[in-house]
């Protein structure tokens, strides 16, 4: 240090010498004072710092580690589930296209009986109105041999102009 004088002044010595830093007398004692300091520096960080930051460190890693397990588990079991889903819902399903086959099925069972039935009803009307048709036919086939032997005689009075004989009209029947 520079030393006063009384009149408040400093050295002419002292104000030569510069920076006390730069200057060379006094770096042993500033580099002993930045070893110490150093040392203490180190030794608070190796005993203090160090763990508790390396001790924060760890205790992340395992809470990270332990929340990607929990998250790998939940993937798991989530996946897990949608597969069991998903087979049910294919039970489901299937289950569900059984039933409406089997709907389906009776339906058409039911259709088909109720078509047969009214087949046959159609079929027995049919047979009915046949059976009439064939009696009317035969009725109205006795009745035209009648009618063509009256129609016989009346056109044989209109063209010879004498009525016909019930012998040749028998004999104009059976020819």
């Amino acid at each position: 240090m520079a030393t006063e004088t009384q009149d408040g002044t400093a050295s002419a010595e002292a104000h030569a010498a510069g920076l006390p830093q730069f200057d060379l007398q006094w770096w042993p004692g500033q580099i002993a004072w930045f070893l110490i300091m150093f040392l203490v520096v180190l030794a608070f960080v190796r005993l203090f710092a160090a763990p508790r930051v390396g001790g924060t460190i760890e205790v992340r890693e395992e809470k990270i580690s332990g929340d990607i397990a929990d998250a790998r588990r939940l993937r798991d079991e989530a996946e897990a589930q949608a597969a069991a889903a998903a087979a049910e819902t294919a039970q489901a399903r299937a289950a569900a296209q059984r039933v409406a086959a089997d709907a389906r099925a009776r339906a058409q069972a039911e259709v088909t009986a109720k078509l047969g039935e009214e087949e046959a009803k159609l079929a027995a009307k049919g047979a009915q109105a046949e059976a009439r048709i064939a009696t009317a036919r035969d009725a109205a086939m006795a009745n035209v041999a009648a009618i063509a032997a009256d129609a016989a005689g009346a056109i044989v009075g209109k063209l010879t102009g004498r009525a016909a004989s019930p012998a040749e009209l028998a004999a104009a029947r059976g020819s």
